[in-house]
């Protein structure tokens, strides 16, 4: 059986690792994976091993270089023998292609980018730094998945070889997330926010870039005019975070604003939504979109990354940092009325089902894995 290993700078809970989950989760079966994260399990190194597959962890850290952490890299491939080494993120992929290098079988190395790339000065300079040197040895890589068409132009801008490049776009379990009245009326009794009360969702992580601040002043002005409207941040960090707590006192927000932190059970919470909202400023592609769509809730977002590009006719996009214009497409459909939202919101799940459902992307990978490990081992023969 092909044995594929993953590199992966760490586990804990983010895009690209909780894709890395859902992946494994779909091929396992198909082939023989092995996860080696760079620093440690975090949360999602457990859920992998529950799947049966081994995961590694290196301890490397991320502020004091350890080469003989490094060289264990080196040592484990070269134990492991994988068919084919695929990286994830910056670092991931460089260490991949170190992986690959060291290995006595010369395995096909894939190098796959979960992010977008609008300004160079807003990411860390050791992240810099990767991505800058992962230009120059792109051109190596026997393929790079990219997980949007505007992170694949961002980086080809900067240098990275086009050739050898794709786009393979995030999967969405359309099986755990989809309509349920019955979650939706549980979640709205146990946030006792009524059936008929229109309930607007941000699910992000809080952070600069996913612009909480620009939602909740589109929250203010959708409340000036619709005041039974509510809201809710769900996503770790919103929920007791001092900065927004002062914006909602300072917008006259409170009562209107449920701030749920992190969710264990988001296919329950996502299906209890009226309207999903993503007001991001840098994306690259949101799973949380996604996955409001397999629920059959109707999308406004900023048009970044390739958020637009998803929902495209099934929902709204604005451009970003305008909270007016997101007040502005949130007014719209809270005053389109149910049945609107509802339609749009089935055609949002349709969309998802054709084109990003796990197991539509999951047989692209499987495809990619099988023509890259038949490639190399007939290279080996010549």
């Amino acid at each position: 059986m092909t044995r594929i290993m993953h590199v992966i700078n760490g586990l804990a809970t983010g895009g690209a690792e909780t894709m890395l989950l859902k992946l494994l989760s779909a091929t396992s079966q198909d082939f023989d994976p092995i996860v080696v994260s760079l620093t440690n399990e975090g949360a999602i190194g457990p859920c992998i091993s529950q799947l049966g597959i081994p995961v590694y962890s290196l301890g490397l850290d991320r502020t004091i270089p350890k080469p003989t952490r490094v060289l264990s890299l080196v040592s484990l491939t070269r134990r492991l023998r994988p068919h084919l080494v695929q990286g994830w993120m910056p670092h991931g992929n460089l260490m991949a292609s170190l992986a690959g290098a060291c290995s006595q079988i010369r395995p096909s190395v894939l190098w796959s980018i979960h992010q977008s790339v609008y300004s160079l000065s807003s990411e860390s300079w050791r992240t810099r730094a990767a991505i800058r040197f992962g230009a120059l040895r792109s051109r190596k890589a026997d393929a790079i998945i990219y997980v949007s068409h505007t992170s694949r132009k961002q980086h080809e801008a900067l240098g990275y070889h086009s050739s050898n490049g794709l786009v393979i776009p995030n999967g969405t379990d359309c099986v755990a997330f989809r309509p349920d009245d019955m979650a939706r009326q549980q979640v709205r009794a146990e946030l006792e926010v009524e059936n008929d009360t229109v309930l607007v969702g941000l699910v992000a992580r809080y952070h600069p870039m996913k612009d909480h601040a620009g939602f909740l002043h589109a929250a203010a002005a959708v409340s000036r005019a619709h005041p039974s409207v509510r809201f809710a941040l769900i996503g770790s960090g919103t929920r007791e975070q001092p900065a927004l707590l002062a914006l909602i006192r300072e917008l006259q927000l409170q009562g209107r604003i449920l701030l749920l932190g992190e969710r264990r059970d988001m296919p329950r919470v996502t299906a209890a939504l009226d309207i999903a909202c993503s007001a991001s400023w840098t994306e690259a592609f949101s799973s949380t979109l996604g996955e409001a769509m397999a629920c059959g809730i109707p999308c406004v977002v900023t048009d970044i990354g390739d958020s637009a590009y998803l929902v495209a006719d099934t929902g709204i996009s604005v451009p970003p940092r305008n909270p007016e214009a997101l007040a502005q497409a949130l007014c719209h459909l809270v005053e389109s009325g149910t049945e609107y939202r509802r339609q749009l919101g089935m055609a949002a799940r349709r969309r998802v089902e054709q084109e990003f459902s796990l197991p539509v992307i999951s047989r692209r990978y499987t495809l990619l894995y099988q023509e890259h490990v038949a490639s190399r081992s007939q290279s080996q023969f010549e």
